[in-house]
């Protein structure tokens, strides 16, 4: 048993004997990542104690310390008081409240605002409103706003005042009197600075902002590219809304990954191990039944070209071959398509350029294959023949997949659809398809030559 295991035993020990000083001497001292992963392990009965030794300032931090599994969020929250649990959420900073509420049903939202403190909730309210998945949806109204006709030591007086609420004050954002975005100093350019020296002066008028309706992948890459710790939100007129932080892009970063790598495994959602056999297979069910209905028009393809394989039963043995080194190559050039889509890599001038790459490295890979190939068949069934079909199909196989690995993402994306979509199972039952309508209809079109 680890030390943590130890200290975990030893608190667990201290509340189940109602010792409350002890246990908050122990329990603070920890970080809160450490405090929300010993909340998530124990049961029910213990958490409901954790609740009333800890005032909702201090369950506020463990909430935030981490991200629990969406449908934990509201068994958490019914757990507590339902004053304690709107309380809690008021302490918290507006953006993460938000992430937690929009896991709540609309009644569960409407009443927990209710009750909160007004100006907590009409900040909750406002970041509510925004579309999901945009910057509007992930930022954070807590920042340090000055205005620009500001002197340093009047700045500084602002910054001691709001740094509290604050979520970052690195940066500090420059307005106007109308509240636009005007420029950014960093606090320590503000530090050194005379104290009688106007903001505007010592500002940064070139700012990175990002619109309140953008995209969150948008801003990820955006602050990615500047290396930002915070960038501002504005809306269509410069108005300062928010900003979103480099710790809410890491959230971002990882709900994205997780989504694009279910999506290339296809499955709806990735599965989690807490879930039942009946919850994971409703989630893979939907996929599966789409690829067996991709599958049958295999099944199809072949019972077309039963006269041809009935002449010559060889031709069966090389369908795998030939449809598994499709779809992997396939699988390979959808993977570099959307990476590029999701790094911003690919531009609209370099699409054609990408799939000219990809078809010229399909050709190489297959011709290289199909001599491989052509050698091995001769060998070993000492017919050239077959080895010369086996090898042109490959070669038609693995460039046509090479070509649509790359462009079916590109195409969806086009569409304002997920490139991911074009999963590796999907990608690969087309590829499927195609090869062998490739290699049966050359054995049947040069039928003659090889019974």
């Amino acid at each position: 048993m680890n030390q943590l295991q130890l200290e975990e035993s030893h608190l667990i020990e201290l509340l189940t004997h109602d010792l409350m000083e002890e246990f908050r001497a122990e329990f603070m001292q920890l970080h809160p990542y450490d405090q929300s992963l010993f909340f998530e392990k124990v049961e029910p009965d213990i958490r409901k104690k954790i609740f009333h030794y800890l005032s909702p300032k201090e369950m506020a931090e463990i909430f935030e310390a981490t991200k629990f599994d969406e449908e934990h969020y509201e068994y958490y929250l019914k757990e507590m008081d339902t004053t304690y649990a709107a309380d809690m959420l008021s302490y918290m900073y507006a953006d993460n409240a938000v992430d937690v509420l929009n896991e709540l049903g609309k009644d569960q939202v409407a009443s927990y605002l209710s009750i909160m403190d007004e100006e907590s909730a009409q900040e909750i309210k406002d970041l509510l409103h925004y579309e999901e998945y945009t910057a509007g949806s992930i930022m954070t109204t807590e920042y340090v706003a000055i205005p620009e006709t500001s002197t340093c030591r009047s700045a500084m007086t602002i910054l001691r005042n709001e740094a509290p609420n604050a979520e970052t004050i690195y940066y500090l954002f420059v307005v106007n009197e109308s509240h636009q975005l005007t420029g950014v100093i960093s606090l320590r350019d503000l530090i050194i600075a005379d104290e009688d020296t106007l903001i505007k002066e010592i500002m940064n008028e070139r700012v990175v902002s990002i619109l309140v309706s953008e995209d969150q992948e948008e801003v990820a890459r955006t602050i990615k590219d500047y290396n930002f710790l915070a960038v501002p939100v504005v809306d269509f007129e410069q108005h300062l809304l928010g900003i979103v932080t480099v710790d809410d892009i890491i959230d971002v970063l990882d709900e994205e990954a997780s989504d694009d790598y279910s999506k290339l495994a296809g499955v709806s959602d990735m599965d989690t191990f807490d879930k039942s056999p009946f919850q994971a297979a409703k989630k893979r069910l939907p996929w599966l039944v789409i690829l067996l209905f991709l599958g049958m028009m295999t099944a199809n393809l072949m019972s077309i070209f039963t006269e041809t394989l009935s002449k010559v039963a060889l031709l069966a043995v090389f369908i795998p071959l030939i449809s598994g080194t499709a779809g992997n190559s396939g699988t390979q050039s959808l993977a570099v398509a959307i990476r590029g889509i999701a790094t911003g890599d690919i531009e609209e001038e370099s699409k054609l350029k990408l799939l000219l790459r990809e078809a010229g490295t399909g050709l190489i890979t297959g011709l290289l294959c199909a001599i491989l190939v052509v050698g091995i068949v001769f060998f070993w069934q000492h017919n050239l023949v077959i080895g010369l079909l086996v090898g042109a199909a490959l070669l038609g196989s693995i460039f046509v997949a090479t070509i649509g690995g790359s462009f079916i993402p590109l195409l969806i994306h086009r569409m304002k659809i997920d490139p991911a979509v074009a999963s590796g199972p999907f990608i690969t039952t087309i590829n499927d398809v195609i090869s062998i309508l490739i290699y049966l209809g050359l054995a049947t079109l040069f039928i003659s030559s090889i019974s």
